[in-house]
């Protein structure tokens, strides 16, 4: 992947983006795995299930958010 696609958009979010990671790597049982083995470590597969979890709640949240206006 090229370095710019990585870039945060919103510096200020990034911490909320890393708690939110590990939460649902918590909620879907990858956290043991994580610690033990690393993030760098970690399968496609893994990872991907976190990234999907993490989108799907992030959708749910933008959703809410525009129910409230």
């Amino acid at each position: 992947m090229d370095d710019r696609d990585r870039r945060i958009l919103v510096p200020e979010a990034e911490e909320a983006v890393d708690e939110l990671k590990e939460q649902v790597a918590r909620d879907i049982g990858l956290d043991d795995d994580i610690r033990e083995r690393g993030w760098e470590n970690m399968t496609t597969r893994e990872v991907g299930k976190i990234g999907g979890q993490m989108v799907r709640r992030m959708i749910r949240q933008a959703e809410s958010n525009l129910r409230k206006r």
